[in-house]
């Protein structure tokens, strides 16, 4: 009687592990995430998202904090918080980690991606993957790759429409060789700066122009301060949704799974939502009274071929063959 008591005991047992698999290696844990931007940015839908995914996944055994404008820091210090296991997560644009991992500056070479469509194919295949495996070397794990997206010239003293627009134009770049090169090799006088003071400067004359995605240019209401937007879409930088490694090691196989696929919906979710508004953007642009121009392909043609030297001065320290490896997967995209 004893023995049969046992075994249906363990049976019981076995059944209930069976019957509820997705809650057997989930421990209760609290996940806070940096970002250097505000809670109204798209981003925000992205964490939206993911929040509800992972609170679905886990049966509410997760909180996720969103920690905005910096407030943990910025994405630099933030991603070195990671690296040391002090802090969770951060959702970073790929330019600043730069410091941590040279190669990252692949995706800051000028017009690099040509549409949104390429950017999706790239970031999501093997070149991605790539990139996301030579984090963790660097005690970061990479989940996904969301968008930051193209970046535009606004400026207060011309529509540039073509390469001798830029002589002399003192722009704002960020505080990044590569961006720092494109924009001197175009005849700029290119000065980097802490995106925190662009606004002031741009109202003072201290700089003329600066370079953003729309989205950044009507949220930081740099048409308050500059009268011409030119379409340039010189580059297109993502951000990067990461963890630290030492704490995802600490995570079941299953805890690692729910986190990565649940990045992946807020990755499509944040994506939709950053071209949305990129377009509802340019209109307040245009109807804050800036002149909005395109450039024609001729002119862009040359701009493009005056800053080709970039990619050779960039090898050095981006890696050749990861220059390599992005121009073959991109030609095969492409179909070429």
């Amino acid at each position: 009687m004893k023995k049969s008591l046992v075994t249906a005991g363990l049976t019981a047992a076995l059944l209930a592990t069976v019957a509820s698999p997705a809650h057997a290696q989930i421990s209760e844990r609290t996940l806070r995430i940096a970002n250097g931007i505000a809670e109204d940015h798209p981003v925000g839908d992205g964490v939206d998202a993911m929040t509800q995914c992972v609170d679905e996944r886990t049966n509410g055994a997760w909180t996720i904090n969103a920690f905005w404008s910096s407030a943990l820091g910025d994405d630099l210090q933030s991603a070195q918080a990671l690296r040391s296991g002090t802090l969770e997560m951060v959702i970073s644009s790929s330019s600043p980690l730069v410091a941590i991992e040279p190669a990252l500056g692949v995706f800051d070479l000028p017009f690099l991606i040509s549409n949104e469509e390429e950017a999706d194919a790239l970031l999501d295949g093997e070149f991605g993957q790539y990139i996301s495996d030579m984090m963790p070397q660097h005690n970061l794990v990479n989940l996904a790759f969301w968008e930051n997206g193209f970046r535009n010239l606004s400026n207060s003293l011309r529509p540039v429409d073509e390469l001798e627009d830029f002589e002399g134009m003192r722009v704002r770049v960020m505080q990044n060789n590569i961006f720092l090169d494109t924009f001197q090799t175009l005849g700029a006088n290119a000065q980097p700066m802490a995106f925190g003071e662009v606004f002031t400067a741009l109202e003072t004359g201290a700089i003329d122009a600066q370079e953003n995605p729309y989205v950044t240019i009507d949220t930081s209401r740099f048409f308050e301060v500059q009268d011409y937007v030119s379409n340039t879409r010189h580059a297109y930088t993502p951000f990067m949704v990461l963890i630290s490694k030492p704490i995802f090691d600490t995570f079941s196989a299953e805890e690692q799974q729910i986190l990565q696929e649940c990045s992946i919906v807020g990755r499509d979710v944040q994506r939709e939502a950053s071209r949305a508004l990129s377009d509802e953007s340019l209109q307040r642009i245009k109807d804050a009274g800036l002149e909005v121009n395109d450039i024609s392909e001729e002119n862009m043609a040359k701009i493009r071929e005056a800053v080709a030297g970039v990619y050779d001065r960039a090898a050095e320290s981006i890696g050749a063959d990861v220059i390599e490896r992005v121009n073959a997967e991109l030609a095969a995209i492409r179909g070429q």
